[in-house]
């Protein structure tokens, strides 16, 4: 009697167990969690990007530095932290309907094929 009652409690908790499983993976194989998981990992991936970026850079200000030592150079380090970027290029148009002037023409070649023989 006992026996029974615990393998049929063993059986009924391992059946619980494993749809719980079974739900949780499918919650996560959902359009949207992907999506929010794959968002997730682009961000993180930007913020060891920019990480690195900021090492890189304080590693140059560094080297820099060193190597304005060792030269004799006593000319401060330009930190461009401060720096902007540079306005973006306009194209300067006169008139948006006019069309360029610029024709092109094909040469006209006479061939005649009894001339090379």
């Amino acid at each position: 009697m006992f026996r029974r009652t615990f393998w049929f409690t063993a059986g009924a908790a391992a059946g619980v167990w494993a749809t719980t499983k079974v739900n949780r993976k499918l919650k996560q194989l959902t359009p949207e969690s992907l999506a929010a998981q794959a968002a997730n990992k682009a961000v993180e991936t930007g913020h060891r990007l920019k990480d690195f970026a900021l090492d890189v850079r304080a590693g140059m200000v560094q080297r820099e530095a060193e190597l304005g030592e060792a030269l004799g150079l006593d000319a401060p380090v330009d930190d461009d932290r401060d720096r902007e970027l540079p306005a973006p290029r306009r194209r300067a148009t006169l008139d948006p309907t006019a069309r360029p002037t610029t024709t092109y023409s094909i040469p006209t070649i006479s061939y005649n094929r009894n001339e090379d023989h």
